[in-house]
């Protein structure tokens, strides 16, 4: 098979690649400063952010956390913000010092937020206004000594970052107020760290850089440990397939909408576009669809990153018809699979194929990813990016024949070395080196790879992993409830859509009185959109709910009603 895979890469491309390119991340983003200090490296609300500019300002951030911090090489440093400026400067000064990067969600409930810090031990958090309150509620319960407190405009000129604060505030009412008297300002301890000397520590590639967080098949959040050597590596990997960007020259603009916190967004935009010397134009809200089109409108992009629910909402606003897109070279999903029509509808519209990529957060994250030089959607999740050996394989680890199901194991630079002091865990997916994805897929006769099913119970929302067991704990700890089971069914706008089916303890619950009592516990893309009530649930004989019942009996029911809904358009 492997031989199959080699011949099957777009001709003239490497066979293997140069992992090893870099001992770490603060190398390379080291020699991207020195090839093109004075190329802007960021854009956000207008403002720009050169490579030496945020060379200087993580070099202060880092001289802050070793000196006045006291933080050493190997302590975790939490981010917790959108999009902002503020963030490439963080993340950069934190590797720069030696520091494990510990990304949040700044949309974490505070049961949430408290979990992962506590989970990874993280001395120190920077984050936005906007969440200070979240943090406010759980800050004394962790091992957190240091807040770096941040506002939406802080990176921006004077002006502009004084009307941006004020209207996030006053006017939008954005920030919730919070007290958290010992924090100090990102601008002051940049202003301290620019007086302090930055002391470069020794960085290997087997050193930590992250540890990002998923969840799994328990619905707890474990921090999958991502080395320097796995990320530069998947770095690497993510170039072979952005080919159209390398070859590229002249003003290089690529979008990043995703957010960086998000292991796709992190690797595959903010760190591949620093290595490429790419401009990236940060988009802070994208789900202001309007407002999103208007900073597209201003530049001549050359590549944009999303997920389905992404693409097809820009495509649903009309504007998007009159944004220039002639130098759109490269348009990736990943996340969740893009749909036939919205990749249809965006070709048509930029004269720009969407290229699908497919990954997890334990692999840093890419995978495998369409041919570069494809021409056309496809559908498929295309070869394993080079240096990327897999097996499809049976319920007993066997091998399975060509075009038949199984589920893919994954060996390459970019596997994670496994979870944060999770041994257990780490064993049930990593075997003698082999990552069990937990996907099932198909290697077909156009030597590409598809994924059919899934033989883990995660539901993908709009890109973001949601499990099960993670909903059904905090939906049975209503007093009202006596079971529950959860299951992700097929969305046209998100990909898939959580639904809940609960029996009650009391018959007096509603729909809405169970969505209010999820909202004070979950994220936002985790709140069911489907509440239905049952007399009783289906259960094995040993008294087990039948989840894959419930699941295969919505999809059944979603397909047929929506065969039914086309009989009667026609």
């Amino acid at each position: 098979m492997e031989k199959i895979w080699l011949n099957n890469y777009p001709e003239g491309s490497p066979q293997t690649l140069d992992v090893e390119k870099y001992e770490s991340l603060v190398e390379m983003f080291e020699t991207a400063v020195r090839n093109h200090p004075d190329i802007p490296a960021y854009i956000n609300m207008g403002q720009i952010l050169t490579y030496r500019k945020l060379e200087e300002r993580s070099r202060s951030f880092a001289a802050y956390l070793q000196n006045e911090l006291r933080l050493e090489k190997g302590d975790r440093i939490a981010l917790m913000m959108p999009n902002l400026l503020q963030y490439p400067i963080a993340l950069f000064g934190a590797l720069r010092a030696g520091l494990v990067v510990v990304n949040v969600n700044p949309l974490y409930t505070p049961r949430e937020l408290e979990h992962q810090l506590n989970d990874s031990g993280a001395k120190a958090i920077v984050v936005v206004s906007n969440f200070a309150s979240t943090l406010e509620q759980v800050v004394f319960n962790t091992s957190v000594k240091h807040v770096i407190l941040t506002r939406m405009g802080d990176q921006l000129s004077f002006g502009k970052r004084t009307l941006v604060n004020f209207v996030v505030k006053y006017v939008k009412k954005l920030v919730p107020k919070y007290k958290l008297p010992h924090a100090v300002s990102f601008r002051e301890a940049l202003s301290i760290g620019k007086q302090r000397q930055y002391v470069k520590p020794t960085i290997n590639k087997n050193d930590v850089a992250f540890l990002q967080y998923t969840g799994g098949t328990t619905g707890v959040a474990k921090g999958a440990v991502l080395t320097h050597r796995s990320v530069v590596a998947n770095v690497i990997q993510a170039r072979w397939v952005a080919q159209p960007l390398v070859t590229s020259s002249g003003e290089r603009i690529a979008v990043i909408a995703l957010p960086l916190y998000h292991i796709f967004a992190l690797t595959a935009n903010c760190l591949l576009f620093i290595e490429l010397g790419i401009t990236a134009l940060l988009i802070t809200n994208p789900r202001d669809i309007p407002g999103f089109i208007k900073e597209l409108k201003k530049y001549r992009v050359m590549a944009i990153t999303g997920v389905n629910t992404l693409f097809n909402a820009l495509l649903n606003n009309s504007s998007l018809k009159e944004v220039d897109f002639s130098r759109l070279k490269l348009s990736i999903g990943g996340g969740a699979a893009i749909q036939s029509s919205v990749a249809e509808r965006w070709e048509a519209i930029t004269g720009n194929h969407i290229i699908e990529g497919y990954g997890m957060t334990e692999c840093s994250p890419l995978i495998s990813a369409t041919r570069s030089d494809s021409t056309a959607f496809s559908g498929s999740i295309g070869v394993p990016v080079p240096n990327t050996d897999i097996r499809i394989v049976d319920d007993n680890g066997n091998d399975v024949p060509m075009g038949e199901r199984g589920e893919l194991w994954v060996k390459g630079p970019q596997v994670m070395n496994g979870y944060w002091n999770r041994s257990e865990d780490t064993s049930e997916v990593l075997k003698d080196g082999w990552m069990a994805t937990g996907d099932i897929v198909v290697f077909g006769e156009d030597l590409n790879l598809r994924i059919v099913d899934r033989k883990k119970d995660m539901i993908i929302v709009s890109g973001f992993n949601v499990y099960p067991n993670e909903i059904e704990e905090v939906v049975a700890q209503h007093p009202k409830v006596n079971e529950v089971v959860v299951v992700g069914i097929p969305s046209e706008v998100s990909g898939e859509s959580i639904k809940v089916f609960v029996t009650k303890k009391d018959e007096s619950l509603t729909r809405e009185e169970l969505r209010t009592h999820c909202r004070k516990h979950l994220t936002g893309y985790k709140i069911p959109r489907d509440i239905e009530f049952r007399d009783e649930l289906p259960k094995s004989n040993i008294g087990k709910i039948l989840r894959r019942v419930m699941r295969d009996e919505e999809i059944a029911r979603v397909k047929a009603q929506s065969q039914s809904q086309k009989k009667a358009e026609e």
